[in-house]
């Protein structure tokens, strides 16, 4: 499997490192299986912080080795497990087990508006699942432990200009 890692620096050796914010799987090292994905975070990325260049790390990974090996969460769709999964993670209010890798769809910018409007209230669960199922997300694949990371093999880096 080929993963993207967007960002404004290339990242040939992947680290866990604190989030300064709440993310939808929690910490770990963020990948996608799709490029144009990467590319577009690598942009914000560059945008936000104002150094480096928008660079996508690009890795190979054996996922039947990782997903035997590792303490494996995996989501088909966005639905209500993902969606309460999420939450808890963007709230800040994650008390479940630990997974070492979880793979499953986005809640990107696309997404955000709606998610929003769910954790104030204004939405249901099932009016979000709904706005959510007829939305194209995209894949991530998060790396929430060394041993996960050991599975990732930089590959290349790919800049945009």
């Amino acid at each position: 499997m080929i993963l993207y890692h967007g960002s404004n620096m290339a990242v040939k050796q992947p680290k866990l490192i604190v989030q300064n914010r709440f993310l939808d799987f929690g910490t770990g090292f963020y990948t996608t299986e799709n490029k144009e994905q990467a590319i577009s975070f690598a942009n914000k990325v560059y945008r936000r912080r104002e150094e480096g260049s928008p660079i996508v790390s690009i890795y190979e990974v054996n996922e039947s080795a990782a997903f035997s090996s590792c303490k494996l969460l995996r989501f088909a769709a966005p639905d209500e497990t993902w969606l309460d999964f999420v939450y808890t993670h963007r709230t800040g209010t994650y008390s479940g087990k630990p997974y070492e890798l979880i793979y499953g769809p986005v809640a990107d910018d696309d997404v955000y508006e709606t998610f929003m409007l769910y954790s104030t209230g204004t939405l249901t669960k099932e009016e979000t699942l709904k706005r959510l199922k007829i939305k194209r997300l995209f894949n991530q694949m998060v790396f929430s432990s060394e041993r996960a990371i050991s599975f990732l093999k930089f590959t290349q880096i790919l800049q945009e200009d």
